[in-house]
This record gives structure tokens, sequence and C-alpha cells, in this order.
């Protein structure tokens, strides 16, 4: 059973897209749909000085669990990240802050800050389209979880 007292932030060091931009109403409608499984928001951040200043004033009883998506990262299949998002679900996680990081690259610091480094494979994204393939992934790894039919496997 899912409790909402989960919270997915799904962020991005950038300008802040336009109102009207595509992409952005592609992954504001996954994030909807997640939201039957865990509270769910969208950021931008100037700076990676200001993405972790947030995330240092998040108060939780936790630490919150920092995904920076980075072309080094650990690559998986939509079943082993549904597996992944499970076990931080089932350990407690109060927050879990998947982050696009500047058009340069995460520093080395704020790589050694993260929980996990994460790939969505071998491919440069615009981070734009970035953004709606991550969260349309959390939507289909919610519904793996739960047994929906909309994951089919192929």
């Amino acid at each position: 059973m899912y409790l909402r007292c989960m919270q997915i932030a799904l962020v991005h060091v950038g300008p802040r897209p336009p109102s009207k931009d595509p992409f952005e109403s592609l992954a504001s409608m996954y994030l909807e749909r997640c939201a039957a499984h865990a509270r769910c928001q969208s950021e931008s951040f100037r700076s990676e000085d200001a993405l972790f200043d947030w995330v240092d004033r998040q108060q939780r009883r936790a630490p919150a669990i920092i995904v920076l998506l980075d072309s080094r990262g650990r690559q998986m299949t939509s079943e082993n990240f549904a597996e992944w998002l499970g076990r931080q679900r089932d350990n407690g996680a109060q927050q879990i802050v998947f982050a696009i990081g500047p058009a340069d690259g995460w520093s080395e610091s704020s790589r050694k800050r993260a929980t996990l480094l994460l790939s969505l494979g071998p491919f440069t994204l615009a981070h734009a389209l970035a953004r709606v393939v991550l969260a349309e992934q959390l939507y289909r790894a919610f519904t793996i979880l739960t047994g929906h039919p909309y994951h089919s496997g192929h």
C-alpha cells in the first residue's frame, strides 16, 4: 500500500521553463498521474548551490535521497527502477529529489552528495526532454509496483 507521505521532487538547474512549454505540460501530466502514489513537485534552480541550499532547508526526519541524472550514472530497466523506488518507499523515504544538472554537468562536490547517480541512457537529452522521460518513468514505476496495466513489459 502506498502512503502519500513520500514526496518526489523533479528538479533541474537552469532557467524556469515557460508556462506554455509543451515539454513542461507533458512532465506535469505524468507528475499529476504520480500524485495517487506520492506528493510530487517540480522546481527550477539557477545553480547547483541554490538546489542544495533548498534541499538542506527541507525539514524532514531523514535526509532527502538525492538522485542526480548523470551520463556516468547507473542505467536501469523500468522494472529495476520500480524496484529501487519501491525499496526507498518501503524503507521510509520521505523525500526523493531527482535532479537534472547544469548544461556543463554536475560538479564533483554535487556528485559526492548524491545518493544515486542515474543515467537515462547513452543519449544526451535536452533538459526539457529529460524531465519528460524521467516523469514518465516515475509514473511507469508506480504502475509497475501496483500491477497497473500501463506497463506491459514490452
